[in-house]
């Protein structure tokens, strides 16, 4: 029996998606990949994604990660995550299923910030899978790990602001289906630090807006894009201030929390993939007369991938109870550990099993390239590993500080005092 027990509706939608999985989204990853080759544009959008999101509408395979039972299914954070998990396990999966960053996170702001001019608008085609989005708020000349940091500016002028600046990995801006961004910038520089930021809702193809390129991650394009955006007098309309002004950075955090859990959930599916793979070129790859797989050091790395793996799936539904139960702000630490620990973890599978693929292993004849690129990108994505670390560093030394001090006698009659 499982530590965390599924819901019965989790448990068939596990099994539904599963059987979805390999019914259409495996046999239809060759086709997608045949589609953009034939296209010659890194940003073409295939049909065969049209086609799977039909499958996936049909199959009641939508909008799974959504928690409100109007939109979506209305599951439980620990629910979702075996889901996120398979859908993981392709690269083209969550998007299939609706279910795909940052749209996730956008309609959830949407959802709780938004007016019911942006739900019409821009929620509602989001839900429906027939407009795609991006989030701004990285920047190309600030440490944006540190909200305080961005320099985008957005001033007052009448019934409007003023936005001027410079955002990068903005995902999905080169998205064929993009229309509407979340950019997140400074209107008060004067205000205490964590008030100075707001979050406005700008078309993507709003005057000013210039979509400058696409940034390639380890040298992949990625289809739907990390564009650099500059912002040059872009008039944006005060009624499109999400939430109210200097709230900018409160949403950011009740918009990153559940995304960074979505991320370490489908990590742990690119894992499960990497191993099986790992494992099937180890027993059919035969070097001095035997399977690779006979070699000590490959079952070692085959063992010490499945403890690593459990390990961490363990931890992120830990963190997902949490959440169900607490709360995301009293899960904070433990969103924070996965953050960490799922991408690198992955990342140590990844690269077990392009090694036992040998040179096969760093082509795009096996999705493990692509995958590690990917994976090392998500350990700087949502907050790089030193900001979670420094995070749950400072919680566990806010629990040192007050305890009673404990004074022992050593055997050599020396008095220690520890905590």
């Amino acid at each position: 029996m499982s530590l965390f027990e599924f819901s019965d509706r989790a448990k068939k939608y596990q099994a539904d998606l599963l059987d979805f999985m390999d019914a259409h989204v495996y046999p239809g990853e060759a086709i997608y990949h045949q589609q953009m080759r034939d296209s010659g544009d890194p940003h073409f959008h295939p049909p065969i994604l049209e086609e799977l999101k039909e499958e996936a509408r049909r199959r009641g395979l939508w909008n799974l990660f959504h928690p409100h039972p109007a939109s979506g299914p209305g599951l439980s954070n620990l629910d979702y995550a075996p889901l996120a998990e398979i859908m993981g396990r392709s690269p083209i999966a969550s998007e299939v299923c609706n279910c795909n960053a940052p749209d996730t996170g956008n309609i959830e702001v949407l959802e709780l910030f938004g007016s019911e001019e942006h739900k019409t608008k821009y929620l509602e085609p989001l839900l429906a899978g027939t407009m795609a989005s991006a989030f701004a708020m990285t920047e190309p000349r600030s440490a944006s790990s540190d909200a305080t940091n961005i320099e985008l500016r957005m001033e007052r002028d009448g019934d409007c602001y003023v936005l001027n600046g410079r955002k990068w990995f903005a995902t999905n801006a080169l998205h064929k289906n993009c229309q509407v961004m979340i950019v997140m910038g400074k209107t008060d520089p004067t205000a205490a630090p964590h008030r100075q930021q707001s979050m406005m809702v700008v078309p993507i193809d709003a005057p000013g807006v210039t979509v400058m390129r696409g940034l390639p991650v380890f040298g992949y394009e990625d289809r739907v894009g990390h564009a650099e955006i500059d912002f040059a007098d872009v008039r944006v309309p005060a009624k499109d201030v999400l939430k109210g002004e200097g709230e900018g950075f409160a949403i950011s955090q009740a918009r990153l929390g559940p995304g960074r859990i979505h991320h370490c959930m489908r990590a742990i599916g690119v894992a499960e993939r990497a191993l099986e793979l790992m494992c099937e070129r180890a027993q059919s790859r035969v070097t001095f007369g035997k399977p690779v797989s006979e070699n000590a050091n490959i079952g070692d790395w085959i063992a010490e991938s499945r403890i690593e793996l459990e390990m961490v799936r363990l931890l992120t539904l830990n963190a997902a109870h949490m959440m169900d139960t607490v709360g995301n702000k009293e899960a904070r630490t433990q969103i924070a550990a996965i953050k960490v620990a799922a991408p690198a973890m992955a990342l140590k599978i990844v690269d077990r099993a392009i090694q036992v693929h040998g040179a096969a292993g760093v082509t795009d004849d096996f999705p493990l390239a692509r995958a590690y690129a990917q994976l090392r990108t998500l350990r700087l994505a949502d907050g790089p590993d030193e900001v979670h670390k420094r995070a749950i560093a400072k919680a566990e030394l806010r629990k040192s500080r007050g305890k009673r001090a404990i004074v022992v006698t050593s055997p050599n009659s020396t008095k220690v005092t520890v905590a």
